[in-house]
């Protein structure tokens, strides 16, 4: 078993940038999941990977980590599903912008609401609409390694992402993720 190493951050403008290898979709729902724990209403994930890198499948972690108990599907059609959390008062927005254009498109639809609103946001295909979303923001870059494994790239912008950041390297050093390896360059 491999668990993730992590560095000590000088200051939350120098985290460096978390690289991950994800051994299967268990182990980036792992992820995931660690990473809710360290969610608060008004943090933006954003999710950046081609068809089948593992989007969704973190977005269930993550909907997994935060109490959620329905199945949690791409919402390529209907762009946003909302989530209750348990015992909170704001919600899990999921948005998946694959069908959207670009950031004029999301605009005139009021995607901008989810962005900047209460609740945790996560983002898929946030690449489109960078232009738009808010400053603070953690970037997690997703690709295929191999039919099995994917290779995740998480990077804080913004003293709040950064914060996340250092969170999850801190989480990561105690909790095993089966395979998971990681390096911190």
């Amino acid at each position: 078993m491999r668990e993730a190493t992590v560095d000590a951050v000088e200051s939350p403008s120098a985290v460096k940038p978390l690289e991950l290898t994800s051994d299967g979709a268990q182990q980036t729902q792992q992820l995931g999941a660690v990473l809710a724990g360290l969610l608060r209403s008004g943090d933006v994930v954003c999710l950046e990977g081609s068809l089948g890198a593992g989007k969704t499948c973190l977005t269930q972690g993550i909907g997994r980590g935060l109490g959620i108990s329905t199945p949690i599907t791409s919402p390529t059609f209907i762009i946003v599903h909302e989530y209750a959390l348990p015992g909170r008062q704001y919600r899990l927005f999921h948005v998946d912008l694959y069908r959207i254009e670009g950031s004029q498109e999301a605009s005139a639809t009021g995607l901008e609401d989810y962005f900047f609103g209460d609740g945790i946001c996560v983002i898929e295909w946030a690449d489109r609409v960078v232009d738009i979303l808010p400053h603070d923001r953690l970037w997690i870059r997703l690709s295929y390694v191999s039919d099995s494994q994917r290779l995740l790239v998480f990077q804080g912008q913004g003293q709040r992402s950064a914060e996340l950041l250092q969170g999850l390297r801190a989480r990561l050093g105690t909790v095993p993720l089966g395979k998971a390896s990681g390096n911190t360059a």
